[in-house]
């Protein structure tokens, strides 16, 4: 079930959409700058799920000083406004005939929200962290085989690979034929009582990559046992947080 929507920061509009933008700083609001970013797709259901597990795992392990982002609509899934299925797909299929929106939403975040919020925080010029669910993975995914990546961690649970026939496989297979090095580190996890092409689509991906593994890619994999596509999304958001961003002193 969606998590409680927080109240909005700001808004910012682009692509003929009123973006809502929520925002939670580190813990005190006085840490030491700048701030790593974290931002949340699917801010209106997911954001509060991500600050919880930012909060849970602060109580017990050193984490850097993280600004999260949520980007939503102001519209839950499948709600008038929520345009999740233009942004986060790189193709329209059939259903979604307005998808393939991927690149200029890519576009938007790196060349209108991200100076946005450099000026209205602290924020680290080269940590840059990005997390989603489903079809929010799936861009996170997209984002990530880009000759050179503007985010450099990813935090992708659940990712929706099927969309397109697979189509972001066949991305990371031509970046990989055109380069050899991608530095960046991703985490990538499912549920294992998500649906069978959810899990073995994942598989699928992990084991192209490492068949022909990127040089400076650096991936964590996990697997819940006992989550499906809708309770994995907290496990998910707790653990890669602590893959991509637990400091490696700590030994608490």
């Amino acid at each position: 079930m969606p998590s409680p929507r927080p109240a909005p920061a700001f808004h910012l509009t682009g692509l003929a959409t009123r973006y809502t933008l929520y925002v939670e700083p580190p813990a005190p609001a006085t840490s030491a700058a700048p701030w790593p970013v974290v931002l949340c797709l699917d801010g209106d259901d997911q954001f509060a799920l991500l600050c919880e597990a930012r909060r849970q795992l602060a109580e017990s392990h050193a984490l850097p000083p993280l600004l999260l982002v949520g980007i939503g609509y102001g519209a839950s899934y499948q709600e008038p406004g929520n345009r999740r299925a233009r942004d986060y797909t790189s193709v329209p299929i059939e259903g979604a005939p307005d998808g393939g929106g991927a690149d200029a939403f890519l576009d938007f975040l790196i060349t209108q929200l991200w100076p946005e919020l450099a000026r209205r925080y602290p924020i680290s010029p080269d940590i840059r962290g990005i997390a989603g669910h489903s079809l929010g993975a799936l861009f996170a995914l997209h984002a990530l085989f880009k000759p050179a990546p503007f985010f450099n961690r990813i935090l992708a649970s659940a990712p929706s690979i099927w969309w397109g026939d697979r189509i972001l496989l066949q991305q990371a297979a031509s970046l990989r034929a055109a380069q050899s090095a991608l530095p960046a580190r991703a985490h990538l996890s499912v549920g294992l009582r998500d649906s069978s092409s959810m899990i073995t689509d994942l598989d699928l991906l992990e084991a192209q990559l490492s068949a022909r593994p990127f040089a400076g890619l650096v991936l964590h994999r996990e697997r819940f046992p006992k989550k499906n596509h809708f309770n994995s999304i907290h496990p998910a958001f707790l653990s890669g947080l602590h893959s991509l961003f637990v400091q490696k002193t700590d030994h608490r």
